[in-house]
């Protein structure tokens, strides 16, 4: 019994020995793992690097170049606005920092002073076009990915910019610290159908919903939001109400 209790200590000790052997080959390998990966990371980062700064005017003039440079961003999981310095790797990389705070504060200004009559919604393709108006072609042409990136890069301000889905394809911007419930979101889609003009019946019958939800969804959209104005003399129905962040303005 003795014997064999001897052979079990030192098959315990040869079993912890070899277990210390393997962890200290397993830090061994992940130190030459974490080593290899940062080769390859500084590799990367110097071949993209050199291509967009190769191919910078390209990525600034052409929307479709621009967006062709976003996407082979995103398939390698590498987010051009995300990185050590402030405008990260897009302003970083590209130079871009500039135009992208410029897009952003001519965003901001279309928005402030469309916000009387909107109240504070706009519809995304309109804010690109108002957007482009305000450019002129000598700076390129932007699109709505242009614009959605460079909203994002206004949240910080705390002012409420946001993309919302309204449903239908459709995209509204809020420029307003201020969240938009489920009805006044489906107001906004029915608005997009019709060129900003909203009627309780279009909600009874389309939305299904019972004319007294209807109504009050419509009047504080009006009243409480702003969000929209009345037409009381509607030929149709009597009563009618306008989104202007749906209707298309051409000024």
């Amino acid at each position: 019994m003795h014997r064999l209790g001897g052979v079990g200590l030192a098959a315990f000790d040869r079993q912890r020995e070899s277990q210390r052997s393997f962890a200290e080959l397993s830090t061994e390998l992940s130190k030459t793992q974490i080593d290899h990966l940062h080769v390859q990371l500084t590799q990367f980062r110097s071949a993209l690097t050199h291509f967009a700064s190769n191919h910078r005017d390209s990525i600034r003039r052409d929307p479709t170049f621009r967006h062709a440079f976003q996407q082979m961003c995103s398939s390698i999981g590498v987010d051009p606005l995300a990185g050590p310095r402030r405008g990260g790797w897009w302003a970083e990389m590209l130079g871009m920092g500039d135009w992208q705070y410029e897009l952003g504060v001519q965003i901001v200004d279309v928005c402030v002073s469309t916000r009387e009559r909107n109240g504070g919604v706009i519809e995304l393709g309109e804010l690109v076009r108002m957007v482009s108006k305000l450019r002129g072609v000598e700076n390129g042409v932007v699109t709505e990915e242009d614009v959605v990136r460079s909203i994002k890069t206004l949240q910080p301000l705390g002012a409420g910019y946001e993309v919302i889905d309204v449903g239908n394809g459709k995209k509204m911007v809020r420029s307003v610290v201020k969240e938009l419930d489920e009805d006044q979101a489906t107001v906004l889609a029915e608005a997009q159908m019709e060129g900003g003009r909203v009627v309780e019946e279009t909600l009874v019958t389309r939305a299904g919903w019972t004319r007294e939800r209807a109504r009050a969804a419509l009047e504080n959209m009006l009243l409480r939001d702003g969000l929209c104005w009345l037409d009381a003399q509607d030929e149709q129905h009597g009563k009618a109400y306008w989104v202007p962040s749906a209707m298309r303005w051409d000024e």
